[in-house]
């Protein structure tokens, strides 16, 4: 991790055991510790010349980083709101895709800061094929119950704005290695996807019984997954909960409230994708609004009139016992 010397780009946080890093590219979720024991894959990871304390100029696959104002991809970057079609930057040319929003290689404003919280904001509009004037804000707060993330989206423009948000976040069970680990999902349902472009091919199914059921903990040796979850089952105080187990010490639990129904579960791995020779088998539990290319097919897509405002929260802590 940094030190705790602020910078334009990196602020340090602290509370009791918990210690984030947070950037202000993407308003990324750099770093997350517990004692000492990471919770998140770091900006550095899987570099090992970098070093723990030395922060790689780009994070890790977007690790951390808003994905907004659409998560995941739109098809052909084409999409018809209103009546009126827009054609997206094409960002993900292989796959002729628009990915991961606007937000995420941006520097973001610092509005307000803490020892222990800070918020950034940054507005969006004007660019290509996004005529839609949103205020974005991210502010990440540490606490007893660990890292609370609360995203709000702004119509500051004079037009109806379709909106969608994920975030790209890597979650560690400390050291041990991922295929040592066991993921638990409280996901009902699945969204197929074709292995060619990572766009739907249809409906919603369900998991249970098949090999997309994690409702009881499996392990993830040999496991690949690039696969979006929702029908999540709250907790009885409404929240969603996944977890990460490693084998001797306590889980890692990420956490969404009801405004981010969707989770993108991806495991990153060189043996899937030559993009990652540099690093082992990471994974992703990504909170989002809304599944891949809701722009055009309006699943979980939010429309913000004038002077409205969304907000939601997720977050990630070490589980101790009181939160299953």
């Amino acid at each position: 991790m940094v030190d705790d010397a602020p910078s334009a780009l990196s602020h340090s946080l602290r509370h009791g055991a918990y210690r984030a890093d947070v950037a202000a590219t993407g308003a990324g979720l750099r770093a997350l510790e517990h004692a000492g024991r990471r919770l998140t894959e770091t900006w550095d990871a899987g570099r090992p010349e970098a070093g723990r304390d030395r922060v790689a100029a780009k994070p890790p696959l977007s690790a951390g980083l808003v994905l907004a104002p659409w998560p995941n991809r739109t098809r052909d970057g084409r999409f018809t709101f209103d009546g009126e079609t827009h054609q997206l930057e094409i960002t993900e040319p292989a796959r002729n895709n628009a990915s991961h929003g606007l937000v995420r290689r941006r520097a973001w404003d610092v509005a307000e800061r803490s020892d222990s919280s800070i918020t950034h904001t940054i507005d969006i509009g004007g660019e290509q094929g996004w005529p839609f004037a949103l205020r974005l804000t991210a502010r990440h707060s540490l606490g007893d119950d660990g890292l609370t993330v609360t995203h709000t989206a702004t119509n500051i423009g004079d037009r109806t704005a379709p909106f969608g948000m994920g975030v790209h976040s890597f979650v560690r069970a400390g050291d041990a290695p991922l295929d040592e680990c066991t993921l638990r999902l409280s996901a009902g349902v699945r969204l197929p996807l074709d292995g060619e472009r990572n766009l739907p091919t249809g409906g919603p199914v369900p998991v249970q019984g098949t090999d997309f059921d994690f409702s009881a903990a499996r392990s993830l040796a040999g496991v690949w997954l690039d696969t979006p979850f929702s029908a999540l089952v709250p907790d009885a105080d409404g929240i969603a909960r996944q977890y990460l187990t490693p084998p001797d010490s306590a889980a890692t639990v990420l956490w969404t409230d009801a405004n981010f129904p969707w989770v993108q579960v991806f495991t990153a791995d060189p043996a899937h994708d030559q993009a990652y020779p540099d690093r082992g088998r990471a994974l992703a539990i990504e909170p989002m609004t809304c599944p891949p290319d809701a722009l055009n097919s309006g699943v979980g897509l939010i429309v913000l009139e004038p002077g409205d405002t969304w907000t939601g929260s997720w977050g990630i802590r070490a589980d101790d016992g009181s939160a299953s």
